[in-house]
């Protein structure tokens, strides 16, 4: 069945999600898991998030500073909360659901340059303010799943903290947009901390008070307060709120360390959250949208699963940006949704690329040993993307170890570049073979630049987006191909700058290696494998951004299936589903 008449024919509803007290309290998670509960009732929903930095967007940080850089379909670099809307809301959005200061300032300077303004003096207020409520009101409109529809609501993510002097210009734009919507249209939820202090793990409530205090200052007055603890809120704590932050005591949320950030919307349900939302904004439903009738169910089912788990199953994560594991989040959320899809319990050994080299084993032995106990022992090995030289020859050495030892392993972007390096030097026979990134003078440039690509300029100028990936015509027996369901064609996300060489594709495959997936050229090789090997697998896109709670990856759910010893029967499970297919 399609969309009601009423949730066409009705006004956008805006829910604006502020944090206060400490950045990186949760907004991200809070956000998205309010969206799957309007999914839930069949509501078509739609997220953007604000970052209030001046970079026009996240291509250009680094993840040990900012975390992941998520990658959309249409190719733009985005904060990685993008990719929590998406897992958890089942939506594609675009560049343009994620607002930067860079981006709002850059649109008002270029209408000021082209005269749009007629000579006026061109302000903060209200130009910019304009400029923030224009783009949050034209984004909320496009379609975000396959309905071609408009959202019924929009849920913008402030991002960093209530009183940060950069995000000023954004929280007096939303002052003013609860206004443009109307007071029914408009609903703010304020994610605060409430520490637990003491001998006697009292839980505190001044540090809320004061930023509800700071935000209603602004102009804003919060509809809900999703109080973020280490434990459940005593009832006291949760009246003492209510009193002095001017909201119901039903409006006061506890959010409290789960088991799992999948058990944060089952949270929210359980203190009525879809109840206040539908008074304050007036929702009708649940409407009857496809997917939505069960949905409530089977993440359910998904969080009870997650609690039951017992047989473990450890995978190797060698990167070089370990030390923040956001860094590296979309990756994870690929591995625990193939093995809660196993029914696995999913165990990470995060190992520094740099550990696992020669030069470590002097400078920290424990560090060294620890880093290939990691490897030596784990049932997979996965060696995720990356760019620069640093670490490389350890991710070589793990990939050379997974090779030789029938180890499963999974290389993504860098790690299908290091899969091929490892294979042209103690293979091939191509001494000192290596990426131009790494060695420009190596000779055997196995691993070549892009080259129509700027070496200039490094904002959006590498291979972005999704692009289609066809398998060739001896892929049939293929193991990634077969996982994908037998597909031709596919799509997935790209980012990167470098690619292997073609002159190096012959002399690689009549070593053994076969490359199952090429561009529609055929000139890029984006897709490899090593026959005879339980699992030896890598691609040249991200499939990690795609991911799904309720639908894994193939090739991560390959990854868990062949560390656990369940890919073949499930090889088989697939030609059998697809033989009986009309």
């Amino acid at each position: 069945m399609g969309a009601t008449p009423e949730a066409t024919s009705n006004p956008c509803k805006y829910i604006l999600v502020t944090g206060g007290v400490i950045s990186g309290i949760g907004k991200g998670v809070i956000a998205s898991s309010t969206g799957f509960l309007l999914r839930t009732q069949g509501l078509r929903v739609t997220s953007i998030k604000i970052d209030p930095y001046l970079n026009i967007d996240a291509g250009t940080l680094t993840p040990l500073d900012h975390g992941e850089v998520f990658v959309l379909d249409d190719g733009g670099e985005v904060d990685l909360d993008l990719g929590n809307y998406e897992r958890f809301l089942d939506i594609t959005l675009t560049r343009d659901n994620n607002i930067t200061t860079g981006k709002i300032y850059r649109q008002v300077i270029e209408r000021e340059r082209r005269g749009d303004y007629l000579g006026k003096t061109v302000q903060v207020v209200p130009h910019i303010t304009d400029a923030i409520q224009d783009w949050v009101e034209r984004v909320s409109k496009l379609p975000v799943d396959d309905s071609g529809l408009p959202p019924d609501v929009c849920i913008v993510e402030m991002g960093g903290t209530v009183g940060d002097i950069e995000s000023a210009p954004f929280i007096e734009a939303m002052r003013q947009f609860q206004f443009r919507v109307g007071h029914d249209n408009f609903c703010l939820i304020h994610v605060s901390l409430v520490p637990v202090v003491g001998s006697v793990n009292e839980q505190k409530t001044k540090p809320t008070q004061a930023s509800v205090r700071d935000l209603r200052g602004l102009g804003l007055s919060p509809d809900l307060i999703a109080c973020r603890s280490s434990k459940p809120l005593e009832p006291g704590v949760t009246n003492k709120i209510s009193m002095f932050c001017h909201v119901p005591v039903a409006n006061v949320l506890a959010v409290h360390d789960c088991n799992s950030v999948y058990h944060v919307p089952l949270l929210l349900y359980q203190q009525g959250m879809l109840n206040v939302l539908r008074t304050r904004l007036g929702l009708n439903g649940p409407h009857s949208e496809p997917g939505s009738s069960d949905l409530f169910q089977r993440w359910n089912s998904l969080t009870e699963r997650h609690d039951r788990l017992l047989d473990e199953v450890t995978i190797a994560l060698v990167g070089k940006y370990t030390n923040l594991h956001d860094s590296y989040i979309s990756v994870v959320k690929s591995l625990e949704h193939a093995a809660l899809a196993c029914n696995k319990k999913l165990k990470v050994l995060w190992v520094e690329a740099t550990d696992l080299e020669a030069p470590k084993q002097k400078e920290d032995p424990v560090k060294f040993h620890e880093a290939w106990k990691s490897v030596c022992t784990a049932n997979g090995i996965l060696v995720p993307g990356g760019f620069g030289v640093r670490g490389t020859e350890g991710m070589v050495l793990a990939a050379k170890w997974a090779r030789e030892n029938r180890v499963p392993y999974l290389g993504i972007c860098l790690g299908l570049q290091i899969a091929v390096i490892e294979y042209a030097r103690n293979v091939c026979g191509l001494d000192g073979a290596n990426s131009t990134e790494m060695d420009e003078d190596t000779e055997h440039p196995v691993v070549i630049f892009m080259p129509e690509i700027s070496k200039t300029h490094m904002g959006g100028t590498m291979r972005l987006g999704s692009r289609a990936t066809v398998f060739t015509e001896a892929s049939g027996s293929a193991v990634t191909r077969r996982l994908y369901g037998g597909a031709a064609v596919i799509h997935e996300r790209h980012r990167h700058r470098f690619e292997v060489s073609p002159e190096y594709v012959a002399s690689l495959e009549a070593a053994g290696l076969q490359f199952v997936g090429k561009d529609e050229r055929g000139e890029r090789m984006i897709i490899m494998e090593l026959p005879g090997h339980p699992y030896f697998v890598a691609t040249q896109f991200h499939p990690e951004y795609k991911t799904r709670p309720l639908r894994p990856v193939p090739v991560f759910l390959g990854l868990i299936l062949a560390a656990s010893g369940g890919l073949e029967k499930h090889l088989e499970s697939l030609a059998t589903a697809s033989a009986t297919k009309p």
